[in-house]
Parts: structure tokens; sequence; C-alpha cells
């Protein structure tokens, strides 16, 4: 009888951002030779479109108790009942696993749910949070849920530090720390992260050694289990060592991808702007014009990626208007259109994932941060990795069409140009460094499939 591979439950927070690194760790942890279970919440997994990831990976729903309500109206009015229906239904599947002779060994959990690890404890696995976002972000909500970072005491200042990291306005931090009183439950969601992370076996985050040195020094100096797995975008674009894994397998919106890649194809090496904002993000109507405006009044080709909820803001007669150097679509393969040679820049919101994309896949950026932990993504991009320019915003808080194209012409053109675009080749080599055979992210995903298998 063949031996039965050792099961690991995964349990991604259920949204797009979050599932996809998760679901490519998943990935990695298969082609190990471990069996992975992906949960899902079942109200939210009915939108989501999971392309088949392999024998050795299965989905599984569960229940939150609230099957047709919407998962962030949940969260925000019933996060206590939440966290109940979900750890028991947890339970109740584990003990279907147990029963079907397939027992876990293990739950990798999104670190936003920190209750997992209870779930975990109570059942006798191993526990393992998952943090999407970059260390340097997870280290500010830890500052901030320690108390070490007090916004009453930086609101006069132009600056501040913390340890192992760059002098930071204000501004730089993630959003919902300063503006703590809009969103409560988001930002106590985030900050809970770190209520319990130090009972766990392992920490993973989804980054690489070079990229965050320093404040992943320090965070390892305090949490010595702390692993970077990183970046976790699919095998093709990096290392090659997974077979055909060349998509994440999730996909919120229906991509264009054969209009993309084709008009891509009549376009000359880096003389296009791609334009997205990510899957959640929306931009005001003036703001939506200024951005129009300055694309259509740059030099350059542009792909901007307006999602059908936002389509009706764009101003009359656009399409039509930049149809011969403008395609405009709803949703569009990143992935495919970052690593196309045509693409020259990437004006984007600074989600992390995106944000992992370019830098592994070497564009440089023209960063416009909306909120949550973009802003610290953009300090990073611009101060520390020296991949991308900021937008300024002016006295109205709107970006203003001269300033687009002011800031594309300085990643597009130019020694400014050419000298980001060097750096975004380094980071981009050393991305594919770490997840090739014996770098850093490898060797700690070996290294935490053996340690798994010893328990």
């Amino acid at each position: 009888m063949a031996r039965k591979r050792p099961h690991v439950l995964v349990f991604p927070f259920p949204a797009q951002g979050h599932i996809n690194p998760v679901l490519q760790f998943s990935k990695r942890l298969a082609s190990r030779g471990l069996r992975i279970t992906i949960i899902t919440i079942a109200s939210v997994s009915k939108s989501m479109h999971l392309q088949p990831c392999g024998a050795s990976i299965e989905i599984e729903p569960i229940s939150d108790g609230f099957d047709e309500a919407d998962l962030t109206c949940v969260i925000k009015a019933h996060l206590g009942r939440f966290v109940d229906n979900v750890s028991q239904n947890l339970v109740n599947l584990v003990g279907k696993f147990v029963s079907a002779g397939n027992p876990p060994i293990a739950l990798v959990y999104d670190s936003i749910m920190p209750f997992c690890l209870d779930v975990a404890r109570k059942l006798g696995i191993k526990g393992a949070p998952f943090f999407t976002q970059a260390c340097a972000v997870s280290a500010l909500y830890y500052h901030y849920y320690e108390g070490n970072l007090k916004i009453g005491d930086h609101l006069g200042t132009t600056s501040f530090s913390m340890p192992a990291m760059p002098v930071m306005d204000i501004g730089d931090l993630p959003s919902l720390i300063p503006d703590r009183d809009l969103y409560p439950v988001f930002l106590s969601q985030l900050v809970n992260q770190f209520s319990n992370f130090q009972k766990a076996d392992w920490l993973l985050v989804n980054t690489f050694d070079k990229l965050e040195e320093e404040v992943l020094n320090w965070m390892a100096s305090r949490w010595p289990t702390i692993k970077t797995v990183g970046p976790t975008i699919p095998s093709l674009y990096l290392d090659k060592q997974l077979e055909d894994d060349k998509y994440y397998g999730l996909n919120l919106f229906h991509p264009s991808t054969e209009a993309c890649m084709k008009w891509l194809d009549t376009k000359e090496k880096s003389s296009v702007v791609y334009a997205s904002f990510g899957s959640i993000a929306t931009v005001g109507g003036s703001q939506m014009e200024e951005l129009a405006m300055g694309l259509k009044n740059s030099n350059e080709n542009f792909l901007w990626v307006v999602r059908a909820s936002e389509e009706s803001k764009l101003p009359c007669n656009f399409v039509t208007e930049t149809s011969e150097k403008g395609l405009v679509v709803n949703w569009c393969p990143q992935l495919q259109v970052l690593s196309h040679q045509a693409v020259g820049c990437f004006l984007t919101h600074c989600g992390w994932n995106s944000t992992l994309e370019a830098m592994s896949l070497g564009v440089p950026m023209v960063v416009m941060p909306q909120w949550t932990d973009q802003t610290t993504n953009a300090k990073y991009i611009v101060d520390v990795w020296d991949v991308g320019v900021r937008v300024k915003v002016n006295d109205k808080g709107i970006i203003t069409r001269e300033e687009v194209v002011l800031r594309i012409e300085e990643v597009m053109e130019g020694e400014r140009g050419d000298e980001l675009r060097r750096n975004a080749g380094r980071w981009k080599e050393l991305a594919k460094e770490a997840m090739d055979k014996g770098g850093s992210s490898d060797r700690n995903i070996e290294e935490f499939v053996s340690e798994l298998l010893c328990t």
C-alpha cells in the first residue's frame, strides 16, 4: 500500500490578495511531498474562480455562519460571531479528516486570523501564521500593539524612526494607524495578529531576506522561528522549479488576456505605462479625470486597468480619443503584462502583491498609494529600494494631470529612468536567487517541510 502523504491544512483570509500568495506557497509544499487542503469560506468561494492546483492540493469550504452576507460587513458588525463560527467549523473539518484516516499534522493560517492558533492547539497540531504583508508593515503594527508607537507623540513632528527602519513621516505609516478612528475594526484585526504569534511553531513571511534585511534581522533576533518564503509568485517567472506553474490559480474578475497580450505585442520595448490600482481601491471622479488626462497627455503608450465598477468615472469619449496609444480593460493577467518587454513602467497603488511582482520582474514604478499597507510599501519603493518615484498630492488632495505626466517621464526617460531600471533589474535577480534551488527562501521552505515531518 502506498504511504499517505503528510497532511497540512492551509487557511488564507478569504480575499484575493491573501489567497494568491498562500496558494503559491501551498504549491511549493505540495511539490515537496505534502498533501495540502486549502480552506475557504463558503460564502466567498462562490464568487472565486480557482483553477486546478494539482492532485496534492484540495479545496475545502467551511461556513462562517453568514453564507449569504458580504464578508466585509460581517467583519465590521459580527467579528466575534465570525470567529466563533469559523473556529467550530474548523474543528468539525479536522474531525472529518481524522475519521477518514487523513489527520492533519499542521495548520498554516493567515496571520490576521490568530484565533486559528487556538484551534490548532485545541486539536493538538502545529500552527504557523502566514504574514501576507511586508516585514516592515508587520513590524509597525507590532510596535503599535506593544504601545511603542504612539501617534499622538509624533503628530507635532515632521519625522520619527523605529528600530531597523528608515526615518519616516506620519504619512509613511500604514494608514489605519494615523486614521485609527475611521476603521477601528480593521485596525484591531491587523494589530491583534500579534496577540499570540509568539506561541506559534513558525512564523512565515511573504518576502525575501535581502529585500528587507535590516528589519528582518531585527525580527529574527527576537523570534528565531521566522522564515521568509517569498516572493510567492508563480515559479515560471522566477526559478522555474515547478513545472507549468504560471498562474496564481484565483481571479475575482475575468481578465482580458488575449486583447492585452496582442496589443502589447505591437508596442516597442519599454514603451508602455501599465496602470492598475488593484481589486479593491476606488478613485474619486475628479482624481479619475486627472489620471486619465495625465495618461493621455504623456508621450507614452498606456495599458490601464479600470474595473467595470469604475468605468463611469472616465471622461467622455476618453477610450475612443486615446485608442491609438492606449488600451483600457476591466482586468488583465498582471504577471504576463509586467513580464512583457513592452512594459517600461508600472503606475501602481503599491499593494504588497503588486509590489513584489514588479520587483520580481524588474519593472520600475510610479507609486500612488491609497491606504492600509500601501503607504509604507511606497516609502520603501522610493527611499529604500530606489525602484520608483512617488506622485505628489496638491493642497486639495488631488494628484494633477501635470504631476502624472511629470512622474511618468521621470521613470520612462533620461538618466533617472535608466537608474531606476538598473535597480529594478538588480532586485529581479535577487528575487530569483531567493526562490532558486538553494536560495534563502527555498532553503527556508525545505527546512519548514523537514521540521513538519519530524512532528
